[in-house]
C-alpha cells in the first residue's frame, strides 16, 4: 500500500485503475441497469476530479446507489461493506474488485474511519452517505460528520451528489421493483474542513447537506433551456 507523505497534495496520489471485473460489472449490468431499466442521465460530470482522494457524499434511498455512483461519476467509489460479504464465494472477489473495503461488525466509528481514511490515503474516491442510512424521503435529514472528518484528515475534498428517485425504485426492505426514472446531479467540490474541531466539522457538513438538498430541489434531468441539448449521459469508467 503506497501512504502519502506528509508533504504531499492528496490530488497528487494516482487513482488506481479499475480492475477488468469492476469494468465489466459497470458495462454489462450496472450500465443496462442504470440507463435502461430506469432511463438513469447524469449531470455535472465536469465538477469530478479524475485523480486523486476525493469524499463522494451523497443522499441515500436504496441499495440501488452504491453501484450507480461509481458508474455515473466514471471512476470507482469505494464503499465500506461488511467484512462477512467477502467471505460469501463469487461474490467477495467481485465487490473487492469494485473498490469496496470491510469493516468488522461491531467495529467502533473509529475504526470505520481510519478504513476509510486508508483508502483515501492510496488516491481512491470513497463514498459516504451522509444520513448514514436509507432514508424514505431519498433526502438528507439528519446528517453525521464522518465524512467532513476523513476530509479534515486527509486533505480531501468533499464532492456533494444528489441521487434522484431511487427511494422510489425500491420498496422498503429491497422488495418491489419500481421502474421510476433515477437520475444523478453531481455538484461543485467542497473543500475539507480547516480543522477536526467540531464547528469546522459541522460547517462542512451542512454545506454538503445543503448542496445535496438544492440538487434534489432541481428534479429530473431534463434538456439545458438555453440551448435545447440534453444534459449529459452517465459515462463509463475511465480506463
Amino acid at each position: 500500500m503506497r501512504r502519502r507523505k506528509r508533504s504531499e497534495p492528496p490530488a497528487l496520489i494516482r487513482t488506481p485503475r479499475p480492475s477488468l471485473v469492476y469494468r465489466l460489472i459497470s458495462y454489462l449490468l450496472v450500465f443496462p441497469i442504470y440507463r435502461l431499466l430506469f432511463r438513469g442521465r447524469t449531470a455535472g460530470n465536469g465538477h469530478v476530479p479524475n485523480e486523486g482522494a476525493l469524499v463522494v457524499v451523497a443522499n441515500h434511498g436504496s441499495h440501488l446507489d452504491p453501484p450507480l455512483l461509481g458508474h455515473a461519476l466514471g471512476r470507482p467509489v469505494a464503499f465500506m461493506a461488511k467484512a462477512e460479504l467477502f467471505q460469501v464465494p463469487l461474490l467477495g472477489p467481485i465487490i473487492r474488485a469494485c473498490g469496496a473495503y470491510p469493516v468488522a461488525r461491531g467495529a467502533s466509528d473509529r475504526e470505520a474511519i481510519r478504513t476509510a481514511t486508508d483508502r483515501l490515503e492510496e488516491g481512491w474516491a470513497t463514498g459516504v452517505f451522509l444520513d448514514g442510512t436509507r432514508q424514505s424521503d431519498g433526502r438528507v435529514n439528519n446528517p453525521l460528520a464522518g465524512a467532513a472528518l476523513l476530509a479534515a484528515r486527509s486533505g480531501a475534498a468533499l464532492l456533494p451528489v444528489a441521487i434522484l428517485n431511487s427511494h422510489r425504485a425500491l420498496g422498503p426492505g429491497g422488495s418491489g421493483i419500481r421502474l421510476v426514472p433515477i437520475h444523478i446531479r453531481i455538484g461543485t467540490p467542497i473543500p475539507p474542513p480547516g480543522s477536526r474541531r467540531r464547528p469546522d466539522l459541522d460547517a462542512a457538513t451542512r454545506a454538503c447537506q445543503e448542496q445535496i438538498n438544492a440538487l434534489l430541489d432541481q428534479g429530473l434531468i431534463g434538456r439545458n433551456r438555453l440551448s435545447g441539448a440534453p444534459d449529459s449521459a452517465a459515462l463509463p469508467p475511465s480506463s
